[in-house]
This record gives structure tokens, C-alpha cells and sequence, in this order.
């Protein structure tokens, strides 16, 4: 009997967050390993597809709270790499708070059923 792990998709809100905290592991990461980090990191539960995580990547560059830097991946290819700006830093202890208030009333909710 084989087992399939079934990937949720990523609550509204939460992408900007996961990219954000992933990033701020400290070792600047290029778009894919994001990806793989944030599959890695919920047991595969969570993917994030290419459609929306070079987007938010981009719309997160623009707010100031990444910056990206041309490099060359370990299979020699061309990639932007993602580095945590002190911006970056002060919003995802915002997002993080956020989180955590939705996330408790949410909890408090459920326990009630």
C-alpha cells in the first residue's frame, strides 16, 4: 500500500512570509532553491509553483525587502540569488506578528467546535 503525500496549496497571505523567513536563514538562495526549501521545510506538504514565486520574488525586490545579485548555480547556470535587506528584516517581524494574531484567533475558533 503506497502512501500519497497530498500538497496543500499555500493560504492566502503566507507566500511573502515563507519567502521571507526562508530567506532570512542567512545563505543568499537563488528562486528554485526558495522552492525546495519551503517544500522541504513543511515535509512536502507545501509547493510553490514558478508562476507565483518569481512574481512575489519581484514584487518583494521592489517593496525593498530583497535584493538580488546574477550568479552562476552549482549546474552552471545563470540565477538571481536572494539576500534579506534590514526592510526585509523589520517586515517579516510585521508578517510574522500577523501571522501569529490570525493564526491564534483562528486556533481559539477551532477549539470551540
Amino acid at each position: 500500500m503506497s502512501v500519497t503525500r497530498h500538497k496543500d496549496e499555500i493560504p492566502p497571505g503566507t507566500l511573502e512570509l515563507l519567502i521571507l523567513k526562508t530567506v532570512a536563514r542567512g545563505k543568499e538562495l537563488h528562486g528554485f532553491e526558495i522552492a525546495s526549501a519551503i517544500q522541504e521545510g513543511t515535509a512536502g506538504v507545501l509547493q510553490v509553483e514558478e508562476g507565483s514565486l518569481y512574481p512575489a520574488l519581484q514584487r518583494m525586490m521592489l517593496k525593498g525587502w530583497l535584493q538580488g545579485e546574477w550568479g552562476v548555480t552549482a549546474g552552471n547556470r545563470r540565477a538571481r540569488y536572494y539576500q534579506l535587506t534590514k526592510l526585509g528584516r523589520k517586515q517579516l517581524e510585521v508578517e510574522l506578528s500577523q501571522y501569529r494574531r490570525v493564526n491564534t484567533a483562528i486556533e481559539k475558533l477551532l477549539a470551540l467546535a
